[in-house]
């Protein structure tokens, strides 16, 4: 067989050659042509123009390629010798592997490489390489500087041939190190002379762009196939170029001739037989032998397609993750890897934005139902997951969810175009679309109404005034005679897609997602769906995307429902609380599927944040070491603006009205509300009522179960009991743990002073114990359980029996108070002994009179058989009458004071907001 001298020739078309760099140009150019490359290629035609006076200038003009298949031997003479063509097997012998820049980045990981092919133990193997990591950005910057005219164009290309150098020398030695840099020197040398060209042009075709950009997986082609042949395995390696025949088209894509491209298959196994090819990614030629690249993901494309022409088992994808995930990882900390995904999904979820595939990958393999494997080179052990066409009685596929993957897309913007005048009309739509196209924007989502009123699209950001003055320009008229209203333009929009091919044959689906999107407080602002039910696409805020796809994903996937939590009130209940949280967190999220993070906790003074939750293990030492002053807004921020946790929550564990006053605000912006302070729900009846009706109009949650009787469930048994149409005739009961346990302990000859200072000492009062003995805390728990019940009353309206001695409440300190306080023990204990001698006991209780309309808070008495005579320590006791139990009244009792148990009642209403939210019951 003769030895083939390769080289190509340069020189314009239909003219004179002519000699490079002289001037008149007239000069021809021969420059060494690499083995890999036998193209006749044209570079630039050089024109002087001469103007009046003698002067001129220089033009240069660069062609397109005219390329030749043409070889010579060492004599010269033409080896177009006829060979036997040998039709290449196909069949499922074959398997497709396809590397990316990452997996050979550099020279051991191009060793690990080698050894997955190694180890496959497939009859044949197909192997697509791309350019070695960055390589392709390096060649695009060299055409880049060299248009500019920017010199450093050859520092930049002498980094691309050391990179090349030193990955070769690691690899390889002796003959094959040799070989290698023979051609990669002489590869530079021909880039040298093209990228001069380019400068000199200041300008390069897309010929010449994709002939330099292609490069890299010419050489980390080479390199692999000489690390296999180390092994003693048949290897050789393939110019794609030769192969593949692609044809450009419009829209910056090109189209595979796959009936061509098998011929040139067969054509080039006939002279290059062997059991592993390894195949340059991203290149490949025009039907005009042109060399051409693929475009974006091209050498995914390329092992596509490469796989359809063998008719291959599979094809692998390698790369850096374990597989597809259902929600982009960076933002969706919960996101979960998916084994099998159909054709249609994969397409659907890489179209918006999911690091997939590209949607053209998927199409050559579909044809013959070729799975495609994601896998991770740097993780062997992970199964990836599988694109193939799923059985339709797989009943694997019956148990899965039928969401199977969320994506976004960012820095949209959403054009209305809405009048009247647009129904009935034909080719209106026509006419807005092709305006569209003429500024050559790309339509990412559709929305119409069915009246066809308005029809909306998204578009991307930067195209949309593009857009926005073309439609206006070609419907000024319509606009002026009021056949269209508007044409309006919302900025700063992201779409959301949720994909799954079983949405189709799953009712609710629809009704799951915007659920879960209202409970996130996410509003929409266009709706798209195909009949095929492949995708539900939903418009909503740029700065609202994380936060959707996070809340969506969570329902979907029952990850762990997050919330983010700021802990107000790091007191005695607050503390107690945030004890709680850290003794049940691990269960909640193992258990539970609970994930409830505290962003911040706030005192008075100093504040605690965290953007990722506070080590509740350690929460004292850092409040006391890290806490900085506090600061209410920024806490809140904090908290809420958080968008990687969808739903946040304020637990206010205070008694300050200040804070309350803030609830309505928190809850207009999203922000759930769960409080034990009853400030709010006893305070002005108008701030009342406000409140209430933010809460019934939102998706935002107000709990306040531990307002009334602490973990007993007094509030929602009150709700249970109107929800299911029963009338609330009469509550009333002892709801104050201290008094209950102070009237409970007045037996006897023990005087009233003496059970208050014991009391006192025991930690069941307030420091100031005429705080509890006023009566205002019972009221305030009145006007709850009043205000719950449908009456519309003010604190004012509330006559309370007050315990304390009108003398004293002037005291000016507690312990003067309770120096003072004996003195007046004598009206209490007559009290306690006119109705021992009745057979009764004294309770100090609150009433709501629904049928009157009125509440009281009141020194009562009651024989010793009833319930509330009954009571031991600090329980509390509610006794409910309604038309359903109006014989016997509902009683609920229980402890009713102390830290443990309200931080108790605050933590079930956090986990009942959970529940609410998506968390499993």
């Amino acid at each position: 067989m003769a030895t083939l001298k390769p080289s190509f020739t340069v020189s314009p078309p239909n003219t004179t050659p002519i000699r490079f760099g002289c001037f008149p140009p007239q000069c021809f150019v021969s420059v060494p042509k690499p083995p890999c490359l036998r193209r006749r290629l044209v570079l630039p035609r050089f024109r002087q123009t001469t103007g009046g006076g003698g002067g001129g200038m220089i033009r240069c003009e660069l062609p397109d390629f005219h390329l030749s298949a043409t070889a010579t031997t060492v004599s010269g003479v033409s080896t177009e010798k006829s060979v036997d063509q040998v039709q290449i097997p196909k069949g499922e012998m074959w398997s497709v592997h396809k590397f990316g820049g990452t997996c050979v980045g550099n020279s051991q990981r191009i060793r690990n490489v080698a050894e997955v092919i190694i180890n496959d133990n497939s009859e044949r193997k197909l192997v697509v390489v791309s350019a070695m990591s960055k390589v392709t950005d390096m060649m695009y910057d060299l055409i880049r500087k060299a248009q500019s005219r920017d010199d450093s164009y050859l520092s930049a290309l002498e980094a691309v041939l050391e990179k090349h150098r030193l990955t070769a020398r690691d690899l390889l030695d002796g003959d094959d190190l040799a070989s290698f840099l023979s051609h990669l020197h002489n590869d530079i040398s021909n880039l040298k002379a093209m990228l001069r060209a380019i400068y000199i042009a200041g300008h390069a075709s897309e010929s010449f762009s994709d002939f330099v950009a292609g490069h890299g997986e010419l050489w980390s082609a080479q390199m692999l196939s000489y690390v296999v042949r180390k092994t003693g395995l048949d290897c050789k390696w393939m110019d794609t170029r030769d192969v593949l025949i692609v044809n450009p088209t419009s829209s910056n894509q090109v189209d595979p001739d796959f009936g061509e491209s098998e011929k040139r298959l067969d054509k080039w196994f006939s002279s290059n037989p062997s059991k592993i090819i390894i195949a340059t990614g991203f290149i490949a030629s025009t039907p005009q032998n042109i060399p051409t690249t693929l475009k974006r993901d091209g050498s995914d494309f390329s092992a596509a397609i490469m796989g359809a022409l063998l008719r291959a088992r599979q094809v692998t994808i390698w790369t850096d993750v374990d597989g597809v995930y259902s929600a982009d990882p960076r933002k969706v900390n919960e996101a979960v890897i998916l084994q099998t995904l159909s054709y249609q999904e994969a397409w659907e979820m890489s179209y918006f934005g999911a690091n997939v595939l590209h949607p053209r990958t998927i199409i050559p393999v579909m044809r013959y139902n070729i799975p495609i494997v994601i896998r991770n080179i740097f993780n062997l052990s992970a199964p990836g997951t599988i694109i193939c066409q799923p059985p339709e009685d797989d009943y694997n596929l019956k148990l899965t969810t039928p969401v199977k993957g969320f994506a976004t897309i960012d820095n949209l913007a959403l054009i209305n175009v809405e009048g009247t005048g647009m129904a009935g009309v034909p080719g209106t739509a026509s006419d807005i679309f092709g305006c569209v196209k003429d500024v050559g924007a790309n339509v990412i989502m559709i929305s119409q109404a069915s009246s066809e009123h308005s029809v909306c699209f998204a578009v991307p950001e930067k195209e949309v005034n593009a857009v926005s003055e073309a439609l206006r320009s070609r419907f000024s008229e319509a606009l002026q005679a009021g056949r269209l209203s508007q044409i309006e333009v919302i900025p700063n929009c992201s779409i959301l897609a949720a994909v799954g091919q079983k949405m189709a044959s799953t009712p609710g689906v629809s009704c799951t997602l915007f659920s879960a999107l209202a409970k996130a407080n996410i509003n929409v602002r266009a709706i798209s769906q195909g009949c095929s039910e492949y995708n539900v696409t939903v418009v909503i805020k740029r700065e609202d995307s994380v936060k959707a796809l996070r809340a969506v994903h969570s329902r979907f996937f029952l990850s762990r429902t997050t919330l983010a939590m700021g802990i107000i009130g790091p007191g005695l209940i607050g503390a107690t609380l945030l004890d709680q949280l850290r003794d049940q967190a691990a269960v909640l999220k193992q258990e539970f599927n609970i994930d409830l993070r505290v962003l911040g906790i706030t005192g008075s003074k100093t504040m605690l944040l965290s953007d990722i939750g506070i080590d509740l293990s350690r929460w004292r030492e850092l409040l006391n070491e890290k806490g900085t002053e506090a600061n209410l807004d920024k806490f809140t921020q904090q908290v809420h603006g958080n968008h990687f946790i969808p739903n946040s929550v304020l637990v206010d564990c205070t008694a300050d009205s200040v804070i309350a006053s803030r609830y309505y605000d928190w809850l207009r912006k999203g922000i759930h509300v769960i409080t034990p302070n009853k400030k709010a729900n006893s305070g002005p009846l108008d701030q009342y009522l406000k409140l209430r009706d933010l809460q019934r109009k939102s998706y935002t949650h107000y709990f306040y179960e531990a307002t009334v009787g602490a973990g007993l469930p007094i509030i929602s048994t009150l709700r249970g009991l109107l929800e299911t149409g029963d009338k609330i005739l009469r509550i009333e009961g002892i709801c104050s743990g201290t008094l209950s346990y102070l009237f409970n302990n007045f037996v006897g000859d023990r005087s009233f002073s003496e059970v208050v200072a014991e009391a006192k000492k025991a930690g069941f009062t307030e420091p100031d114990p005429r705080d509890d003995l006023s009566g205002t805390d019972v009221a305030r728990k009145v006007i709850i359980l009043a205000r719950e019940s449908g009456l519309k009353l003010d604190l004012a309206d509330l006559p309370i029996r007050s315990l304390v001695p009108e003398p004293l409440k002037g005291c000016a300190s507690a312990e003067e108070f309770m120096e003072k306080l004996p003195l007046y023990d004598g009206d209490l204990a007559k009290e306690r002994l006119d109705a021992e001698n009745s057979g009764e006991v004294l309770r100090y209780v609150g009433v709501v009179d629904a049928i009157n309309q009125k509440g009281t808070v009141e020194l009562r008495r009651y024989k010793k058989e009833h319930p509330f005579a009954q009571l031991a320590g600090s329980d509390n006791i509610i006794a409910f009458t309604t038309t359903r139990y109006k014989d016997h009244p509902l009683i609920v009792r229980g402890p009713g004071a102390g830290a443990q148990v309200t931080a108790g009642g605050i933590f079930s209403d956090i986990l009942r907001l959970a529940s609410y939210l998506g968390a499993p019951s």
